[in-house]
């Protein structure tokens, strides 16, 4: 059995995000932590920068994704969390370079919050991916 990805005809249908995932049975899940634009280090990329910090944030998710031999074609749910006053706009468009054109999205939900554990991150995307045997 495969992922379904479902948008019932009564909602609204957005190339960007999925409205629901439903899962088999025999799934392998992987829930990946909330991933922030800092390098192996731990140093701050892009402070100041959502773009940037976006795109090292969505950078990491990718390296835990490949730990497990998946992709971003493998994800189901991704949780965006971006600091109040933030143009998501700018953090959207780097998501868009990391999807490209693939058919399928993940569902999407983006959270506007008062700060993040360090107060120069403006981002954190949280993400939960399934593998299918």
């Amino acid at each position: 059995m495969r992922v379904e990805r479902i948008n019932p005809d009564t909602l609204h249908s957005n190339p960007a995000f999925t409205q629901m995932v439903v899962l088999p049975a025999s799934s392998r899940i992987a829930i990946i932590g909330g991933q922030n634009a800092v390098d192996k280090e731990g140093k701050i990329v892009g402070k100041g920068d959502l773009a940037k910090q976006t795109e090292r944030a969505l950078a990491n998710l990718v390296a835990c994704l490949e730990a497990i031999n998946a992709t971003v074609a493998d994800l189901i749910q991704v949780k965006i969390f971006v600091v109040a006053g933030q143009d998501l706009r700018a953090g959207f468009g780097e998501w868009m370079k990391v999807w490209g054109g693939r058919a399928n999205p993940p569902t999407v939900t983006a959270i506007f919050v008062s700060g993040l554990a360090n107060p120069d991150y403006l981002i954190e995307i949280e993400a939960t991916a399934v593998l299918t045997e």
